[in-house]
């Protein structure tokens, strides 16, 4: 069953970056048919996506395919490229192309009479180029080298308008900050090609099952973990995501909810036979994840920005996947990616429809009432969060009961309450945003209108997603997703009516409680923000994570400038300096041998000759003694 789709599979990848090439070369000065020609090619490779992953999930393929040929030949040094296609690629490749797809329809109304429209479809379809060749390497050199790629087209996209100093920044400040995670996966990309001699997934796999230093995988491990740690924003190297919403907003959708930040994910999941091989590289991947769940929930609780709320939203879903790959449930982090990419996406491109029509203005509190004027923006908005809540029986409630039961049944308690708490603070905020901006009484929203059809008909589309996604993993369809995205060794834990229930009754509560307090306003909030000021203040200011950095920065610059300039003062220009006097000296001691008599420099010559004469029979003595030794 469309077999000869995986022969094809590689013009998946090619076709973005084909657009890429013809905007860039010959059309970037008629925007619209840049537009039309980018929404084409990752059309064309959504449409091949499909036939690829219906070959994979409904053709009864048993095995992954497997296609590469010879780039390099060298003695010493062999490099190929190839395609790799499995389950994991299959909801990748639909993931990828779809909400890229919908995000580029969608742009058409809301970049409309940008001056940059040309630039910004080219940057678009380089991006979708470089995502769907990560996600189609089979080896981790070809994975690090588009891996950059993403890298390079996300900081041209996020400083899309550079004429801001605050995207500027925010571009510098993620590109920056990945490169510090990108450094740790490279150096652990050089060990694996040092030790095992290969980087293809397959052949590592055979290599490491039959490995047995213990210590030097957990090195390799930490090192490739620092990979994913930056690409999908982990807490330390969380601090880019929030300030990247300053690019467009259709770019926070597809680079921030459902592609580039889930590419860490996606290479851990690739790799999962490399951090499966040692428990302590896996509980170092459950706590950064539970700590960045956690974490990034709290702060997310007191943010007024809208933008805002749904990057360290983000930032908390992403950890509860690194925190379900850590305890070993790989298949429910990617099935969680997947749910959360439609309905994340959703969320954000609702949230540009309303920035759209507030005139640039994203405060929630200078908001209200939009449900009146933005029907369809508000009930799709209103969808997309309940299914982030967990609501059932939308698909976000599946993929988070799946993460929950693992950590539960697992014997994971720890992390089986963590999760259980950020799902209730992820309720609490996201009904927070909506009874203020969507329900609120403020006026701030009786000037708004609903978006046109080009953005809102993407919106209905991932809205219906965001509702039926999540049967694929659910027993109503016998656990499918798990049957095809799983791993070598991998338990299925039987459905639980207990964590189930909690996990439901959980988000009604948060849910209830932000109705309480921001609909009904039985409950104060502006006195509860004067009675745990100290706690607001921290949160607001987001731990001041952000300042501690920069003085960290500053420090280190301080300190670097210090010592170069000591380096300079007293080793540079004493080295000159001191080279200066000695051949002043030399000078002077010199001009005394200058007398101007015949015979004085014969007698010089004299003493030179015996000098060298000397020198020679020594050495000769020296070669003879060693001979005769």
């Amino acid at each position: 069953m469309f077999a000869w789709s995986l022969e094809l599979a590689w013009l998946i990848v090619l076709l973005p970056f084909a657009a890429f090439a013809l905007i860039g070369l010959f059309l970037h000065r008629w925007p619209r048919l840049s537009a039309s020609l980018s929404i084409l090619a990752i059309g064309l490779s959504f449409i091949l996506s499909v036939l690829v992953a219906a070959h994979v999930f409904l053709g009864g393929m048993e095995e992954a395919f497997e296609m590469s040929i010879r780039w390099l030949d060298m003695p010493g040094l062999k490099v190929d490229m190839g395609l790799l296609i499995d389950g994991i690629t299959g909801v990748m490749l639909i993931v990828v192309t779809l909400v890229a797809l919908l995000v580029q329809v969608y742009s058409l109304g809301y970049m409309h009479g940008d001056p940059g429209f040309s630039s910004y479809y080219a940057y678009q379809s380089v991006f979708a180029g470089a995502m769907l060749g990560l996600v189609l390497a089979n080896n981790f050199g070809q994975i690090f080298v588009f891996w950059e790629l993403v890298g390079l087209a996300s900081y041209l996209l996020i400083g899309f308008w550079f004429g801001r100093d605050s995207a500027k920044n925010a571009a510098v400040k993620a590109f920056v900050t990945n490169r510090v995670g990108d450094f740790g996966f490279l150096l652990a990309i050089l060990f694996l090609q040092i030790i095992f001699g290969t980087l293809n997934f397959n052949g590592l796999a055979g290599e490491i099952a039959g490995y047995t230093n213990t210590a030097v995988l957990i090195i390799i491990s930490i090192l490739l973990l620092a990979g994913p740690i930056g690409k999908s924003a982990q807490f330390p190297l969380h601090v880019w995501l929030p300030d990247a919403m300053e690019g467009p907003t259709p770019v926070s959708a597809l680079i921030h909810a459902a592609t580039m930040v889930a590419a860490g994910v996606y290479l851990i999941a690739r790799a999962y036979f490399i951090f499966s091989a040692t428990p302590e590289a896996m509980m170092v991947i459950a706590v950064v994840g539970g700590f960045t769940a956690l974490f990034a929930a709290t702060i997310a609780l007191v943010q007024n920005d809208i933008k805002r709320i749904l990057a360290y939203s983000t930032l908390s879903q992403l950890g509860y996947m690194v925190m379900a790959m850590g305890i070993g449930a790989m298949t429910a982090g990617m099935f969680h990616l997947m749910t959360h990419a439609f309905f994340k996406s959703l969320l954000f491109l609702a949230a540009g429809s309303v920035i759209h029509a507030m005139a640039n203005e994203q405060d929630i509190w200078k908001m209200g009432n939009l449900k009146d004027k933005m029907p369809v923006t508000t009930w799709t908005f209103v969808i997309g969060a309940l299914a982030l809540a967990g609501i059932p029986p939308l698909s976000g409630f599946w993929s988070k009961d799946e993460i929950l039961l693992g950590a539960y049944a697992g014997g994971y308690m720890g992390f089986y309450l963590l999760g259980t708490l950020v799902a209730f603070l992820t309720a609490f905020y996201m009904f927070r945003l909506i009874f203020v901006a969507f329900f609120g009484s403020n006026k701030g929203g009786e000037h708004a209108h609903e978006s046109p059809a080009v953005m809102t008909v993407p919106l209905v589309i991932l809205a219906v997603l965001a509702l039926v996604a999540g049967f694929v993993g659910s027993p109503l369809m016998d656990y499918a997703f798990a049957h095809y995205v799983t791993y070598p060794g991998a338990v299925h834990h039987d459905p639980n009516a207990m964590v189930m229930v909690i996990s439901a009754l959980v988000a009604i509560a948060g849910i209830v409680l932000a109705w309480a307090v921001y609909q009904k306003e039985w409950i104060s909030h502006l006195a509860l923000r004067e009675k745990f000021r100290g706690i607001y203040t921290l949160l607001y200011n987001k731990y001041y994570i952000d300042e501690i950095y920069h003085q960290l920065g500053q420090i280190f610059i301080d300190g670097t400038a210090k010592v170069l300039f000591w380096f300079d003062i007293y080793v540079v220009n004493g080295i000159v300096n001191g080279i200066a006097a000695l051949t002043g000296g030399a000078g002077k001691v010199l001009r005394y041998t200058e007398t101007g008599q015949v015979q004085t420099y014969a007698g010089y010559m004299l003493v030179g000759v015996i000098v060298i004469a000397g020198l020679v029979m020594i050495a000769g003595f020296t070669m003879r003694y060693t001979v005769f030794m």
